[in-house]
């Protein structure tokens, strides 16, 4: 805008000494007089060098550092300026240049350096969920969608994290800025979540950082507990055996002996004791040794209906409808047929002990996805007690070992299921299971 300005100031003076020349040289002429002639001729040459020197000096400086000014508006770092043959002006291109070049090179590093962020974050086991200044979802990397079970994060964009349908999002917004905390989901997994803050052109974004330790507090609670059954197991059945065969020794001797009829019954219910015992001891130890799987392509309905006729007896007895919903696709699962049905006559012998007395389950066999769902309409589980269901020995039955959903737990991770339990909010109490491999 200035160099316009002066250009059009200097052209202005230029046509007005030029017209005031050209008058002058027209009396001159008028006169006849040869000497005032060329006197007028060479003041108008010279009047002709000096604006053009006056040009090169101060406007074509000045139209320069216009064009520069345009390169840095339109963020064009790649172009340079001329030299124009000026000791000053062209110090001032040698600067401009240097300058643009210096902007050039921080853009180029702060692409790349933005390009690896990127990359890294996709490539990052950890989900990274950042939310823009309202709280809302910015951007979700590709670990985060599979731990909110999102298929793609454009859908959720611009939206609050309430509207992932998520139990680890409701619990992600319980925590406060800058903290971290470990939870415990209803479906087994368990995340380290950090809830953090970054700064961008001066203001402070939220984001969370999701660390999964399922399989790393799996593998630890295991080798805890293999270690502590397997040394418990040792010691109560070889002192159970010690125990019985003494008893048995002196039930034997005691035994047709009218006056020691009533020792010879002691003696026979502290055998069952020990046999109780030593059953009891054994159940624990199985929950160690189950079996690898060996996988075989299965009808889902047929295993499930076969499961429902075995289940049938026992659900009549507590006055307990059992019902079946298959899905007309008939999908096939590469599973173990042995150790799932075992899976199922858990959950669903589970189902029934919760319902107690006239209740009603479901089981429905869905397609896409290939998923498994038992639906009970029992006395339902409370939300601190879900996060606790798949811990070693916790139960929720006065006489239970906690020992059920660990072995439905471990079956379910050989054969990749993902895999959820709680109460919804309409009451109903649903186990679920999803094929990943379909």
């Amino acid at each position: 805008m200035i160099d316009m300005k002066v250009r059009g100031l200097f052209w202005l003076l230029t046509a007005l000494l030029l017209a005031s020349l050209m008058t002058l040289s027209y009396f001159v002429v008028k006169d006849k007089s040869i000497t005032l002639f060329f006197i007028m001729e060479g003041v108008i040459l010279l009047t002709a060098i000096y604006l053009i020197i006056f040009y090169r000096r101060i406007i074509k400086p000045l139209q320069i550092i216009g064009d520069g000014m345009d390169l840095l508006k339109e963020q064009d770092f790649s172009s340079r300026l001329r030299e124009v043959g000026q000791k000053d002006a062209d110090r001032i291109v040698e600067i401009f240049n240097k300058m643009m070049e210096q902007l050039k090179n921080e853009r180029l590093s702060l692409r790349e350096q933005n390009h690896f962020m990127d990359l890294l974050i996709n490539a990052s086991p950890l989900g990274v969920l950042i939310l823009d200044l309202d709280d809302r979802i910015l951007s979700l990397n590709p670990a985060g969608c599979k731990m909110f079970q999102v298929a793609a994060p454009d859908g959720y964009r611009g939206k609050m994290l309430q509207a992932l349908s998520s139990p680890l999002a409701a619990e992600l917004i319980k925590i406060p800025p800058q903290d971290s905390q470990t939870i415990r989901l209803n479906d087994a997994n368990i995340y380290k979540c950090t809830h953090a803050s970054f700064i961008d052109k001066g203001f402070h974004h939220s984001f969370y950082l999701l660390e999964p330790l399922t399989e790393d507090v799996f593998k630890a609670e295991k080798k805890a507990y293999e270690k502590v059954i397997r040394m418990i197991a040792h010691e109560v059945n070889n002192t159970t055996a010690g125990i019985t065969s003494t008893l048995d020794t002196l039930g034997t001797t005691f035994s047709g002996q009218a006056e020691m009829e009533d020792v010879c019954e002691v003696l026979n219910i502290a055998i069952d004791r020990c046999y109780s015992m030593s059953r009891f001891i054994t159940n624990f130890a199985d929950v160690v040794r189950i079996p690898e799987a060996a996988f075989q392509y299965v009808q889902l309905n047929h295993l499930v209906l076969s499961c429902k006729r075995f289940m049938e007896t026992v659900c009549a007895r507590r006055s307990i409808q059992l019902n079946l919903y298959i899905s007309e696709a008939d999908p096939k699962v590469y599973l173990d047929p042995t150790l799932f049905e075992q899976v199922l006559v858990n959950i669903i012998k589970n189902s029934a002990e919760s319902i107690g007395q006239n209740g009603q389950i479901d089981i429905y066999v869905k397609n896409n996805p290939v998923s498994l769902e038992i639906v009970d309409n029992g006395k339902g589980i409370d939300k601190e007690t879900q996060a606790k269901l798949f811990t070693p020995f916790f139960s929720t039955k006065p006489k239970g070992q906690g020992i059920g959903l660990i072995f439905i737990r471990e079956v379910l991770q050989q054969h990749t299921c993902s895999f959820s339990l709680q109460t919804n909010k309409n009451g109903l109490t649903s186990f679920k299971i999803i094929f990943n491999s379909f």
